[in-house]
């Protein structure tokens, strides 16, 4: 439907006959007056011209139309569209991925083809990232430091760009999963308590930075802030020596008694992710765990339409302008013969 949003604005479209109507027009001074030859020829003309051709239409109604789609267009009118359904879930999602230098091992694959472990994080993540509507989600990148990537925002395509763009090493080779956390409850921590969640990817143990992660987790569990956890890396690899190949563990360095006990002290829960399959269930175990579907809100579109009255207003005017200018040109050929 069509609302004016001031509509009080439309008690002035009288204004103008009011003041035609009750105030006498403005006295010529006297003495003043502009000599004009062949004055009696042009006043013929119009009174057997142009006045039998033009009954009043450009010297009233125009103006008069012309004025009233000008106030409608000054109230604003407004078309409001029918109600739609938006759904939020009102959760604020931070998500913490290492970028350390073991990120980089080749021992997951995707479509039969090896790739490191920080590609196949993007892989799933990305998709994750899709699939939040309604979340705010935010991104930290660590390393040997910590830094907000994205801040909290409702655009998933940014930040699912921002993960995509994520380089091995561009906070350092080392890994600060402490500062990682103690950076997610400084941005976290003025927000609803029900709704704040860090889920906190890495393949290795803390090696730098100033806060240790168990004391991070405290603050984390007092701010409210539940962390889920996910250790990557696969158990078995097969690497080529001088003396043939040998099975080794690439996992060695990951600290999952820390990552577990960080889960526990905030209400979260830890993961272990071996390969891209599990890796992908993770995510989709997170889906189930903090789901996207909330309260749902309705809202409707609105379309401002004070450009058509006022384009409207402004083709009378023209159309005014050409009228007058029309009935000119011939007083003034007339008035030329004349001579």
């Amino acid at each position: 439907m069509i609302e004016l949003q001031w509509p009080l604005l439309l008690i002035v479209i009288p204004l103008p006959y009011l003041v035609w109507r009750f105030f006498p027009p403005a006295e010529s001074a006297a003495g003043q007056a502009l000599r004009t030859p062949f004055f009696n020829e042009w006043a013929e003309f119009n009174e057997t011209g142009a006045s039998a051709v033009t009954p009043r239409v450009h010297i009233y109604i125009l103006p008069m139309l012309a004025w009233i789609f000008f106030v409608i267009a000054c109230a604003k009118p407004i078309w409001i569209g029918e109600p739609m359904p938006l759904s939020s879930s009102g959760r604020d999602l931070m998500l913490a991925v290492d970028l350390s230098g073991s990120m980089e091992r080749a021992d997951f694959y995707i479509n039969n083809q090896q790739v490191d472990r920080l590609t196949a994080v993007k892989s799933v993540a990305s998709q994750f990232i899709k699939q939040r509507q309604g979340d705010r989600l935010g991104l930290i990148l660590f390393g040997r430091r910590a830094y907000v990537q994205t801040p909290l925002t409702y655009d998933r395509s940014t930040v699912g760009t921002m993960m995509l763009e994520s380089e091995i090493g561009l906070a350092g080779k080392e890994t600060a999963i402490g500062d990682a956390i103690g950076l997610a409850v400084k941005r976290l921590r003025d927000l609803d308590k029900d709704s704040r969640v860090l889920i906190l990817l890495t393949d290795g143990a803390n090696t730098a930075g100033e806060v240790e992660p168990l004391q991070a987790a405290k603050l984390a569990a007092e701010s409210g802030l539940k962390i889920y956890t996910i250790g990557v890396g696969a158990d078995k690899m097969e690497v080529s020596t001088f003396f043939g190949s040998r099975t080794v563990d690439p996992s060695s360095d990951l600290d999952e008694t820390t990552l577990q006990a960080i889960a526990d002290a905030t209400g979260g829960h830890y993961f272990r992710a071996k390969d891209t399959k599990e890796l992908r269930q993770i995510y989709q175990k997170l889906d189930q765990l903090e789901p996207t579907v909330g309260e749902t809100q309705m809202f409707r579109p609105i379309v401002d339409l004070f450009h058509w009255p006022l384009g409207i207003s402004l083709f009378f005017l023209i159309l005014l302008g050409m009228l007058r200018f029309s009935f000119l040109i011939p007083t003034l050929l007339r008035l030329k013969s004349h001579d």
